[in-house]
């Protein structure tokens, strides 16, 4: 069963986060950040995974906290879910569109963490969401779950164009590489034998 769950609690935030990698694509996403939740929920849409986000955070500081962890939640999930990453196809890519926004990502999860994040940002907001925060997300989801990821805005002029094609792109891509080879079932995807 490729699925976790998983609880973090800090001084900042409490947050519960439920994958299955093989589900039937259904999402309840509730972060307490309306924008975030449909990030969220567009991210899912493109993928065959459940997931259901549940979190709390000290939105009366700013929105930084709860995004962040929300990532690091999320990259631990996905770590936890694809286990020693056997059968797994490893590698995935998209590029998607969106109105005026055309995002670019690539990502490995071999087990290293590295983000490239070069996706300018029109805006410093998109209604009371700080656009930086995007980058943030990524980088706590890489570095939890221990993938290389690149993303790259081609072009685009409105923000939320822009955010949401970055988050569908990831699940489109994310969906290719955590997708098993039915022809290397019971290999690890590495010359190494681990990833």
């Amino acid at each position: 069963m490729r699925q976790a769950e998983i609880e973090r609690i800090t001084r900042e935030t409490k947050i519960r986060l439920s994958l299955n990698l093989d589900g039937q694509g259904t999402y309840a996403n509730s972060t307490g950040i309306g924008f975030l939740d449909h990030m969220l929920d567009g991210f899912a849409r493109q993928t065959p995974y459940d997931l259901t986000v549940k979190a709390v955070g000290d939105l009366h500081v700013d929105q930084h906290h709860t995004v962040e962890d929300t990532g690091i939640v999320l990259g631990t999930a996905l770590k936890e879910a694809l286990g020693d990453s056997r059968g797994i196809r490893r590698y995935g890519y998209f590029i998607l569109p969106m109105d005026d926004a055309l995002i670019l990502c690539s990502l490995d999860l071999c087990g290293r963490s590295y983000l490239a994040f070069d996706v300018p940002m029109p805006t410093q907001k998109v209604g009371d969401f700080d656009t930086e925060l995007v980058q943030e997300f990524f980088l706590g989801l890489t570095r939890a779950a221990g993938m290389t990821l690149h993303i790259k805005r081609i072009s685009g002029v409105n923000s939320h164009h822009i955010i949401e094609a970055v988050f569908k792109a990831f699940g489109r891509a994310l969906a290719m590489a955590t997708s098993l080879d039915q022809d290397h079932l019971n290999e690890i995807p590495s010359t190494k034998g681990v990833l």
